[in-house]
């Protein structure tokens, strides 16, 4: 029992070998990264515990108990002095720390000691293991460790509290300087803009320099920077960018000696050449972000519009021009304008950018394959084109022809008159120093030559129809009613054709224009588009399915104002267009079609054209009476114009006034009248009667009811109506515009009407109201009246097809009688 137990000492480690002596082989390598998943092992040994259990010892030594003895002294004066004073500071953080609630944040002693506590404490335990002679249990391990765990929560958790109440204060102060120095950053470059800008405005020459400078600033990474650097450099540039075009020296030229302001000039421009080409770069990369699109395109237009003779106009022209299709509305309108404005004003740029923009937008419709907006197609319409140039050319030259033989005639007279050759001499020297000053005046001059004209005059017509012809031809090709159409035209009949209307509008106005090689495709063209669905066959149904009433009644106006003005070349029958405007009268809707085509198409086609068959005139008599029925108070008045300006002109049908059976004496060869026939020249209606016109002096707008009564009795008093509406295009306008004035009355009165009732009397003291053009009385009585009769068709048309029925229902009993009769066996 007495004894001691015997402590096994650990074997010796071995000798320790330095990095440098130890010799790795190829073979050893290759074996490591073969073998990596065998060598986990090690990586997770914990050499720090088997370090200390292989160097432990049975027997304490004196050295390791002095230690133990010291630390254990300096733990206790420690705790001495925390009892004397009781709180232990920092000196760094002796004063206290104020929050942002006003709160006061001190540091206690067990705080801040904490970890020495805990280190201490933890290298005693150690000491005391590493000392003792018998090994901790694994109890007492876990216990030990749980301990210096929560121990180390609990100090974490105040470290970061106390850090918490610090961060507010910082984090504020720093957001406070960031938004300062922004501010300030961002005031000093507005600031630095304007003065570079008012810079080169009062003097450019001196400070052409700056113009670096500020094509740098608008490459800042801020965007309202950005874009009040890019109006900045606009403003400079269209004030200081020169009335000509600047053409850069040549090798040759810099080479040779030239003054001082040659030099600076040379400078200037080159400059100025190099910054504005840098802008313009600047300006097409950021016409293509949507951020900065509207700025961009603003900047492109309105140098395009101020300097359209400049440098680099081709890159600005391209730009406006791509955008003139765009979707964003505000964009488009601005290039449109831009454009347009080209297109006025060719004395800015003598007619040269006119003839690149016609021919951009020309690729620009071929590459869309023509699905653009109207809008692009549309500013054609601004085009003007000198007719009088070719005629002027040739009268320039006769008169150049008679000034030769003139000046050759006087001076076969002087040489005969005058023997001194010193006035020969003089009156040559005269001519030769007139003809240079001729010459030079010709030069300098900004007017272009009238042959120059004339070939510019030419290509943009050609590239203008050329347009127009494509537009045509896609239509066609999309309706599958063209030569080239096949059965895949059929899945292209649903495409759209956005720019049919404006090609259209475009052909009538420089129908004038068009070459008479061209014609005769042309009108074929024209007649298929404006084919209804009442001719025979599939091409007419699809027409009719992919254009709208509008579109094919501009194409009718089309067809004769290209007649009209080609007169005398052409002998084309315009029957076929006739047709297609009375039946679509029948197919027009008022709110889905537009009145004014309508109206102006009724003007060209019936109004203006002098003579006309007896049949076919009265055919659309009856026709406009009957749709007069049928549609608004405007439509209707532009089709009642154009009765009566067709019974002024044609006497004999007036018959149609008559009362009695048949339409008076006349009846034509055909003897009934056929409402649904799709010739008005095999309609009979010379054997009908204009019974609408009755209905319609019962109409319950005064100015209708009283144009129908004058075309009843034919009166030819100062007093009517149609005076005043000389054309159904005028009727429409006017019609309309009462109808609007009419309608903002009538809701100024309902306005006033509600205010009254819901002020009370009161209100009504000082208050105006706006009295209807109509009395209340006469219009009840009107519309009672109309509707009656509407009311006495629709029951007239209910009972005979209760007739229709019923007679059917006996014929159809009648023959089931006899077939019983026939099937009843004979006996």
């Amino acid at each position: 029992m007495g004894k001691k137990q015997k402590v096994v000492l650990p074997p010796d480690l071995p000798p320790e070998v330095p990095d440098d002596e130890v010799e790795v082989s190829d073979e050893d390598l290759q074996f490591i990264k073969e073998n990596r998943n065998y060598a986990s092992l090690l990586s997770t040994l914990d050499t720090h515990s088997i370090t200390k259990h292989v160097t432990r010892v049975a027997d304490a030594k004196d050295d390791a108990l002095e230690k133990l003895y010291e630390k254990r002294m300096q733990k206790n004066a420690l705790k001495k002095e925390k009892e004397e004073t009781g709180l232990q500071v920092d000196r760094v953080d002796a004063l206290p720390i104020k929050t942002l609630d006003g709160k006061l944040h001190y540091r206690t002693a067990s705080k801040a000691v904490s970890e020495n506590d805990l280190s201490e404490e933890g290298t005693a335990e150690d000491a005391n293991a590493d000392e003792g002679m018998v090994k901790l249990t694994k109890a007492e391990k876990r216990a030990k460790l749980k301990k210096m765990k929560k121990e180390a929560k609990k100090q974490g958790k105040e470290v970061a509290k106390a850090e918490v109440e610090e961060t507010p204060h910082a984090a504020v102060l720093a957001e406070v300087k960031e938004d300062l120095t922004a501010e300030q950053t961002f005031e000093s470059k507005k600031c630095k803009l304007a003065e570079l800008g008012n810079a080169l405005l009062t003097d450019p020459e001196s400070n052409i320099k700056l113009l670096k400078e500020m094509v740098q600033l608008s490459k800042d990474n801020d965007h309202t920077i950005v874009k009040l650097g890019l109006l900045s450099l606009l403003a400079v540039f269209k004030d200081i960018v020169p009335g000509y075009r600047i053409r850069l020296p040549t090798e040759k030229e810099l080479e040779m000696k030239v003054s001082k302001t040659v030099r600076k000039m040379r400078y200037y421009e080159s400059t100025l050449l190099s910054a504005y080409k840098a802008y313009l770069q600047r300006l097409v990369a950021l016409e293509k972000k949507p951020l900065f699109q509207h700025v961009a395109v603003r900047c492109i237009c309105s140098l395009l519009d101020a300097n359209p003779h400049f440098n680099f106009r081709e890159s600005l022209l391209d730009a406006t021009v791509r955008n003139i299709g765009s979707t964003d509305e505000a964009i488009r309108k601005l290039c449109c304008s831009t454009i347009k404005s080209l297109f006025t004003n060719e004395g800015k740029h003598g007619g040269e950018v006119t003839v690149e923009a016609v021919r951009l937008i020309a690729d620009y419709v071929k590459a869309y394959n023509c699905q653009l907006h109207p809008d692009s197609v549309d500013v054609f319409l601004s085009l003007s084109f000198n007719e009088d140039l070719l005629k002027s050319g040739k009268t320039e030259e006769d008169q150049k022809l008679k000034d030769k033989k003139s000046k050759k005639r006087k001076h076969s007279d002087v040489s005969n008159q005058l023997e001194n050759d010193r006035k020969k001499s003089r009156q040559e020297s005269i001519s030769k120093t007139r003809e240079e000053v001729e010459a030079d005046y010709k030069a300098a001059s900004f007017a272009l030559d009238v042959m120059e004209r004339k070939q510019m005059q030419t290509e943009t017509l050609s590239a203008v129809f050329e347009t127009y012809f494509r537009i045509l031809k896609h239509t066609m090709q999309s309706i599958g009613a063209g030569p080239e159409a096949n059965a895949g035209a059929l899945s292209a009949a649903v495409e759209p054709l956005p720019l049919l209307a404006p090609c259209l509008k475009g052909l009538a106005k420089f129908s004038h224009l068009i070459d008479l090689d061209f014609m005769g495709d042309l009108m074929n063209h024209l007649k298929v588009l404006a084919s209804g669905s009442s001719n025979s066959g599939n091409t007419s149904d699809k027409c009719s399915k992919c254009l709208t009433v509008s579109e094919r009644l501009q194409c009718c106006i089309v067809a004769f104002k290209v007649m009209r003005n080609n007169l005398d070349a052409l002998n084309v029958d315009l029957q076929d267009f006739f047709i297609h405007l009375y039946n679509l009268i029948l197919e027009y809707r008022p709110g889905r079609d537009q009145g004014e085509v309508l109206a102006e198409a009724l003007k060209i086609m019936l109004c203006d054209d002098k003579q006309h068959d007896m049949q076919k005139t009265a055919a659309f008599i009856k026709r406009l009476a009957t749709f007069s029925l049928c549609v608004g108070s405007a439509d209707s008045m532009a089709a009642l114009v154009t009765v009566k300006h067709l019974l002024q002109k044609n006497v004999k049908c007036r018959n149609l006034l008559e009362n009695d059976i048949g339409g008076g004496s006349v009846s034509g060869t055909i003897p009934k009248y056929l409402p649904y026939s799709t010739d008005p020249n095999l309609s009979g209606a010379l054997a009908s009667v204009l019974w609408e016109l009755n209905l319609l002096s019962s109409h319950y707008h005064t100015a209708i009811s009283t144009l129908a009564s004058g075309i009843s009795s034919m009166s030819t008093a100062h007093n009517q109506v149609l005076l005043s509406k000389s054309s159904p295009q005028l009727a429409f306008k006017e019609m309309s515009l009462d109808q609007e004035l009419c309608f903002t009355q009538q809701s100024g009165s309902i306005k006033l009407k509600n205010k009254k009732r819901s002020n009370g009397p009161a209100a009504s003291i000082g208050s105006t109201t706006v009295k209807s053009s109509f009395d209340d009385n006469e219009l009840q009585r009107k519309l009672v009246s109309h509707f009656m009769v509407h009311h006495d068709i629709k029951e007239n048309e209910r009972l005979r097809k209760e007739l229709d029925r019923t007679a059917l229902s006996l014929q159809l009993y009648e023959q089931y009688k006899k077939q019983k009769k026939q099937s009843k066996p004979r006996r």
